[in-house]
């Protein structure tokens, strides 16, 4: 029995099964609406009202939140429906500050693109005075925060409890005195916030926004004293393309590579490489934990925002954290060692390192003090693009190139960190080797993949030799919280946990084009990671031969040695007190 059933759209009678709002039937019948506060992957709030549709025999009503009743008659532009929708947008403008051509989301902003649409010319009411604006915070080094321009949908207070069960931004006061802001109306820098950059990520216009480091970058490039090599992290290769009008999931590493180079970048390497780095050396270190059954579980050290909700909210964990520095920091480390080595003309005084990285987090990982002076610079996807386009770059016309050596070479294992539990699978893929001296035969776990909202906790066990490992994946700082819990309580059965504060990974980081308006796209791009992992010919970290030319000749030789520990290996550091000092 089918349970399929109809209403009518326009007069067009459209079929509907499972979907939870009349939003959901509109769209999935090719048809859309335009709105400000729903996002795929939160709940529904119905905050801004721009979806209304007229239901005949009903009025006015927010597809967001209705309920799809079989026989119901919807119009989505009648008279009504657009003359409210164009007095809220009317609304919105009077009281937004509108300072459009030099506002950070210029062309990305919801708002300036429903105000074209609905051809708004003229505001009826009268404009907010200047005065009248918040102050913009920018004490953050990862975001920028301008409530003048915020419409108040709460997407991005949704986001943040949500996704990481943190609320760091709230409503406050009541009526037309409403705000979003951190606790007590202080500033980021002065509340726990992690910076994965979630908030930025849903908001629909420039209320928060992206640090920019662009101009900083094109004064260094252009500098002719200074030596600037990039770095480019696992999963920008497969969202970058989407600034450019391809397909989600597109690995376009070759085309970045060159992209790179005409910028003005004089080295190029790849972060997988490190990516590898990271993964011998954790792998060995979780090895030694396990065999020694000592600060178990190992968390994964990978992703700064973790990192530093550990630090703020649970320090007493802090050994359980891996003492890797992440891909980023490790690339970084070896850069400033050895990069000399192969490259005379390259020294600490002249050379600068800029990282490209899906993460706005990554921004406050190269100011925490057990790594300053590594990484000068981190440009985030979104970034990078700008740049290309800002100099003028045909993207899609470029012709693929490969990194430069010795720090380019990578294995699959590498490439899949970008996705949430393509860390853990890399880590196993290369402790199986150590613990048994032997090969995993069959290394695609596909147990701990999967990006979607339904797939933010993963388990799975491992059978080494008779051996069994439990190996947990979780995504969102929110699904952390219950293993964290689970640790508390003498529950935890897990040896390993990996953490991504974003959902789906690095995929799907603050920094990345927008994805919020399609919960399939993060599925795509981690899709083209797991293509280009079963793709390459190396897919364990352990037998990358540029890995193992840096032991030989730079690391002492071997995995986890003093060496190798003095220079990729970090500290941590009790951030609880600080935290929420004068509280």
């Amino acid at each position: 029995m089918s349970d399929k059933k109809t209403l009518f759209i326009d007069n067009l009678e459209v079929e509907f099964t499972d979907e939870k709002t009349v939003l959901e039937v509109i769209r999935n019948n090719g048809f859309n609406v335009p709105t400000f506060c729903d996002r795929p992957d939160l709940t529904q709030f119905g905050a801004c009202r721009m979806c209304i549709v007229e239901q005949e025999g009903r009025g006015i009503q927010a597809s967001c939140t209705m309920l799809p009743r079989a026989g119901i008659k919807i119009h989505l532009n009648s008279a009504k429906v657009r003359k409210i929708r164009k007095t809220i947008l009317e609304l919105l403008l009077a009281n937004h500050k509108r300072e459009c051509l030099t506002c950070e989301k210029s062309g990305n902003c919801e708002l300036q693109k429903y105000a074209a649409e609905y051809g708004i010319t003229d505001i009826r009411f009268p404009k907010l005075e200047e005065k009248n604006y918040l102050e913009t915070d920018t004490s953050s080094p990862s975001l920028v925060r301008d409530p003048s321009k915020c419409i108040l949908c709460g997407a991005c207070v949704r986001a943040c409890t949500e996704f990481q069960g943190h609320s760091v931004l709230g409503f406050v006061n009541r009526g037309s005195n409403t705000q979003v802001q951190p606790m007590n109306g202080r500033k980021l820098s002065e509340v726990d916030c992690v910076y994965c950059g979630q908030c930025q990520a849903v908001c629909p216009t420039g209320a928060i926004s992206i640090k920019s480091d662009i101009e900083k970058v094109w004064s260094e490039i252009n500098n002719p004293e200074k030596k600037v090599v990039v770095q480019v992290a696992p999963s920008v290769r497969v969202a970058l393309g989407e600034e450019f009008n391809l397909e989600p999931g597109e690995n376009t590493i070759g085309k970045i590579y060159s992209a790179a180079r005409k910028l003005g970048f004089d080295l190029v390497f790849d972060t997988n490489f490190s990516a590898d780095l990271t993964i011998t050396e954790e792998a060995a270190e979780f090895v030694q934990r396990f065999m020694n059954k000592k600060n178990l579980p190992l968390f994964t050290s990978c992703c700064p925002a973790w990192v530093r909700y550990v630090e703020t909210q649970h320090p007493e964990l802090i050994n359980h954290l891996s003492s890797c520095k992440s891909p980023q920091g490790m690339m970084s480390a070896v850069l400033r060692g050895f990069l000399g080595k192969y490259y005379p003309e390259y020294n600490k005084n002249n050379t600068v390192i800029v990282s490209v990285m899906p993460c706005t987090a990554k921004k406050y990982e190269i100011t925490r003090e057990q790594m300053a002076g590594e990484t000068d610079y981190v440009l985030t996807t979104q970034e990078f693009a700008k740049m290309i386009k800002n100099a003028g770059i045909e993207f899609k016309q470029l012709k693929d190139e490969k990194a430069d050596s010795p720090f380019g070479l990578y294995s699959g294992a590498g490439t899949i960190f970008g996705a949430s539990g393509g860390v853990a699978e890399a880590a196993i893929r290369t402790a199986y080797n150590i613990i048994t001296g032997e090969e995993l035969s069959n290394v695609n776990i596909t147990e701990l993949r999967g990006v979607g909202a339904n797939s933010r906790t993963k388990d799975t066990v491992i059978d080494i030799k008779g051996t069994k490992v439990k190996v947990r994946v979780v995504s969102t700082l929110k699904e952390a919280e219950k293993s964290i819990k689970e640790l508390k309580e003498g529950k935890a059965d897990f040896g390993m946990l990996e953490v991504m504060a974003c959902p789906g990974g690095c995929v799907n980081g603050g920094g990345q084009p927008v994805s919020c308006l399609n919960s399939l796209i993060k599925a795509k791009r981690a899709a083209g990671l797991y293509k280009e992992d079963e793709d390459l010919p190396l897919r364990k970290s352990h037998q990358n031969p540029d890995i193992l030319k840096l032991y030989t000749e730079c690391l002492g030789g071997k995995f986890g040695s003093e060496q190798a520990h003095h220079l990729l290996h970090t500290e941590y550091t009790n951030k609880f007190v600080n935290s929420y000092k004068d509280i």
